[in-house]
């Protein structure tokens, strides 16, 4: 793999470097992904609150399955490309990436069944985890802050017994907005 000293940063080649920056600028910095992932939790969360828990947590998984499709139309609405050049060497890493979330459901499922309470907090740790290769995917140290909050809040909020079911699910959606609006901030310049 070619490297240029000038244009490498900490080591990385400058063709990884590019191919970032192809992700940024596609994906507007991950904003429009984590807007309809911010917006699902959030009608998760009315649900758990005005609904039943079943309704919650089947449109938080069913829900998610449109996140792609989704964020991909939104894509489509602001103009310019859906998707990363065939040739860029992090393309198949990215799909990679999405598959993490749902192969860890299974946990999640198995920590509601044994404390229905546990949903929210076991899903956003495994939220969280799932964005912690988003750091090098995207070559943006806001994704590391992202996964260790979700992390942190999930496991704090596993612990609390006060307070409403569905309120990790409103803290996850205020969380996902406010880094999809830090996500479009961080990478407007290099539009």
């Amino acid at each position: 793999m070619r490297t240029d000293v000038a244009s490498r940063s900490k080591g990385i080649p400058v063709e990884v470097h590019a191919a970032q920056r192809e992700l940024r600028l596609v994906y507007r910095g991950g904003a429009i992904g984590q807007l309809v992932s911010g917006l699902i939790w959030l009608g998760s969360a009315a649900l758990g609150t005005w609904g039943t828990s079943r309704q919650a947590i089947l449109f938080l998984v069913i829900g998610g399955m449109f996140i792609f499709p989704l964020t991909t139309l939104g894509l489509l609405l602001l103009g310019g490309p859906t998707r990363v050049s065939a040739g860029n060497p992090l393309h198949g890493l990215g799909a990679q990436v999405a598959l993490v979330l749902p192969l860890t459901l299974p946990v999640v499922g198995a920590a509601a069944m044994h404390r229905l309470d546990w949903f929210y907090p076991a899903f956003m740790v495994a939220l969280g985890a799932h964005y912690l290769p988003f750091v090098f995917l995207y070559g943006m140290r806001l994704f590391g802050l992202l996964a260790v909050g979700l992390v942190a809040l999930g496991l704090a909020m596993s612990q609390q017994s006060a307070g409403g079911w569905a309120d990790p699910a409103w803290i996850t959606g205020a969380v996902l907005l406010l880094f999809s609006a830090a996500g479009w901030m961080a990478t407007r310049h290099e539009r």
